[in-house]
């Protein structure tokens, strides 16, 4: 389809022709100026901070929003340890699943923490999400050493973002040094379980050229037996600024691991060695490229225009002898060999461009502004799966066989236009409606060997007017009272539509998970002493996928996949931390000694619904939705002195059920049952040695207490999957 190209190429002639009217202006409002400055790095950011009002060209006033500079981490960095990232932010569900350091997997408010894939993920505004309608996982995953900060905008900012229930992440990459041509920085880091991790970085700034690059590349043998990791990942960005008001900034990013995954346990496994491995020939293998142009044009003091073109490219490929964790892997007694693995290889083509504008007016004696534009998405994702590969035990996707037992296609083409208005009542009060239009349609073709051709093909529309409001009252000069609510939508993704076997059939009538977020919280910095956010909120999902039990006409009982239920959640997101010590020097902090907590609570429940036992449909109404602890809680000790800053972090989740029938006992092969509670504890530091070096040293889990997060009902299999214990790591930077 070439509708994509004709709107990129209209815009670009637009934008071409308004760049040559900004030659002529020469003064410029300090709102909207594009003229960044970085000169090296701010260190010691240990404080959570959030989001201005305005921030680019979205509006943020009045919605819950986190900004983590991940210089003031103490932490695991070159693994990507979630619990001490995001130690801060309330209510963050850390899913380990495929290998330290991998991938990021969170969740918030009761929400799906599978890659992360309730959220618009995105790296320094661009998105990440393979394919937002087929497959919103984000498979991408940078470096960690390469980002500066994390921003984090809650639900109710699904209006400007796009219509995820969970909100909005941007991973920013870190700004090079605009006031030297060269900059190196690298980061080297080894640790427990065969870790080794090398990261490289260039950057500088030469006439009106901005650029910057890095290479990483990390190796681990894993906690678990069998659970080898070796992953590597570049970026290159290149940013030329033709005036004070015109620039465009090229971005490249990639990411690639191999991840030996040691197979599922039951729970009787894990109890008697949580690192042992069930599988030695099972790999995962996601290979991913993210490029971007972004042009930015300052029309004039208060009116600035973003025009955003990327996709994301690659494909996820996977090989493993798929079966529960009580069903050996073993090789025949008759063949003398293994059984053959399954081959799964899913290709994304996903382009997206979007329009942007941001306009500041004076209205009733108060400047307002207004922020809106037109988002359009093709994406392509081709998914073949039941391959028959090889019997060997190496990363193999070869066929032994041609032809997959899956081979689909899922083309989206979808239109969001967006608009929403910041407008003050008062100079402390404000209110921010919105609204986001989204059309569009998802075509599922192909064909499944297992079944019948006449019945594959499903076509799903997405029509929704989505409607918020968010709302703040500064009630002093660092504190405020914000609410919101804002509607949001899931689409049906590819796993929910593909009948997986013959007994297996799909609703053709659809219809995509809705419902909304609503929010209410104060947040300030009282004296400089005492730092809050305590919020309340609801989440409802309508139209939750679900599986019942039906019969034909002639009797022929069989599973139909369709919409079975609704979900609540309420829940309260603390954060608290009180400085009860803070010396000064010269303006910065010499010593200071800090608390913190980040709690919540979650009542998640299904309103209606049913599931399937032993063949019968039951009731789920009532029961906690799974995958759901009721409660959250991270607590830590700050102390910094001069150059040294140490977190002592205590990490605490409670139960949670790995199924709507909220089943209490743990099945023989460990797919169903409790998720039991742990807690955590972490104690990392930061030391900066100079002005060019700095190190990084931490115990994690010090305890080495034997827990698992989820029991997950997919990849990367069924049953237990052990966390790590207790590990030791070392990190040492120089940044010239």
């Amino acid at each position: 389809m070439k509708q994509h190209h004709t709107i990129t190429l209209i815009l670009c002639t637009l934008l071409q022709t308004a760049y040559a009217q900004t030659e002529k202006k020469k003064d410029y409002d300090k709102v909207l100026d594009l003229n960044e400055v970085t000169v090296g790095e701010r260190k010691n950011i240990i404080h959570t901070e959030r989001l201005p009002d305005v921030h680019n060209t979205y509006i943020t006033a009045g919605k819950k929003s986190e900004v983590i500079q991940i210089d003031g981490v103490n932490g695991n960095i070159a693994e990507k340890t979630g619990r001490q990232i995001f130690a801060k932010i309330p209510g963050v569900f850390v899913y380990d699943m495929d290998g330290s350091g991998n991938q990021i997997n969170i969740s918030t408010r009761g929400l799906d923490p599978h890659r992360s894939w309730e959220y618009n993920i995105r790296q320094n505004g661009i998105i990440t999400n393979s394919d937002m309608y087929g497959y919103p996982a984000s498979h991408y995953s940078p470096a960690m050493e390469s980002i500066q900060r994390v921003e984090l905008v809650r639900g109710t900012s699904s209006l400007q973002y796009g219509a995820q229930f969970g909100g909005m992440i941007n991973y920013v990459t870190k700004s090079p040094d605009t006031t030297k041509a060269f900059t190196f920085e690298t980061i080297n880091s080894a640790g427990s379980f065969g870790l080794f991790s090398s990261y490289n970085a260039i950057g500088g700034k030469v006439g009106k050229l901005t650029y910057s690059a890095y290479y990483q590349k990390r190796h681990s043998n894993g906690y678990r037996k069998n659970a080898k990791s070796d992953a590597e990942s570049q970026y290159v960005s290149l940013m030329y600024e033709f005036s004070k008001a015109f620039r465009i900034k090229a971005e490249l990013g990639r990411s690639e691991y191999v991840y030996q995954i040691p197979g599922p346990l039951t729970d009787a496994m894990f109890k008697e060695d949580p690192r042992q491995s069930t599988r030695s020939r099972n790999y995962f293998n996601p290979d991913i490229y993210v490029p971007s142009i972004v042009m930015d044009w300052k029309v004039n003091p208060n009116t600035q225009v973003k025009l955003t073109t990327s996709g994301v490219y690659g494909a996820r490929n996977s090989v493993m002898f798929d079966a529960f964790a009580n069903v050996p892997d073993t090789i025949s007694r008759v063949t003398n060999a293994y059984r053959a693995r399954q081959v799964d290889i899913d290709n994304f083509k996903s382009f997206t461009s979007e329009l942007r504008l941001v306009h500041q007016y004076d209205f009733l004696g108060f400047r307002n502004v207004v922020s809106g534009g037109i988002q359009y998405m093709h994406n392509k994702l081709r998914r073949r799966q039941l391959g028959k590969g090889t019997t060997g035990s190496d990363f193999d996707l070869a066929l032994t066989d041609p032809q997959f037992g899956r081979d689909m296609y899922m083309t989206t083409d979808n239109i969001a236009v967006f608009v929403e208005n910041l407008i003050f009542v008062t100079p402390r009060l404000s209110f921010s409606p919105g609204v986001r239009i989204e059309k569009g349609g998802t075509d599922m073709t192909g064909k499944i060997t297992y079944y019948d051709p006449q019945n594959l093909p499903n076509m799903i529309k997405h029509s929704f007017p989505l409607f918020g409001i968010s709302s703040q009252y500064k009630i002093g000069e660092n504190s405020r009272a914000y609410a919101g609510f804002s509607q949001a939508y899931r689409p049906v993704v590819f796993k929910d539509i593909i009948p997986g076997s013959v007994l297996e059939r799909v609703d053709k009538n659809l219809k995509d998970a809705n419902g909304y977020n609503l929010e209410a919280g104060i947040s300030g910095n009282i004296r400089d002493v005492l730092k809050y956010d305590i919020g309340l909120f609801q989440v409802m999902i309508n139209h939750r996928m679900g599986t019942v039990s039906m019969k034909d006409e002639n009797g022929t009982a069989y599973l139909y996949r369709t919409t079975t239920g609704d979900s609540k959640t309420r829940g309260v997101e603390a954060y608290l931390e009180y400085t009860a010590f803070k010396q000064y020097n010269g303006g910065e902090p010499q010593t200071e000694l800090s608390f913190f907590t980040s709690t919540s609570y979650f009542d998640a429940k299904y309103v209606r619904g049913t599931a399937v036992s032993n063949g019968e449909n039951k009731s789920v109404a009532g029961n906690r939705v799974e995958g759901v602890p009721t409660w959250i809680s991270r607590n830590g000790i700050q102390f910094q002195y001069k150059k040294l800053s140490v977190t002592a972090q205590y990490s605490y989740v409670s139960s949670n059920f790995a199924n709507p029938l909220n089943t209490v006992e743990p099945s023989a092969n460990g797919t169903v049952g409790k998720v039991p509670g742990y807690g955590l504890l972490d104690v990392n530091a930061t030391l900066y040695l100079g002005q060019h070096y700095k190190l990084r040293f931490g115990v994690n889990n010090i305890t080495d207490k034997q827990y698992f997060t989820k029991r997950p009902t997919m990849y990367p299999g069924a049953g237990v999957w052990s966390s790590d214990g207790r590990s030791l790591g070392v990190s040492f930077g120089i940044k010239i």
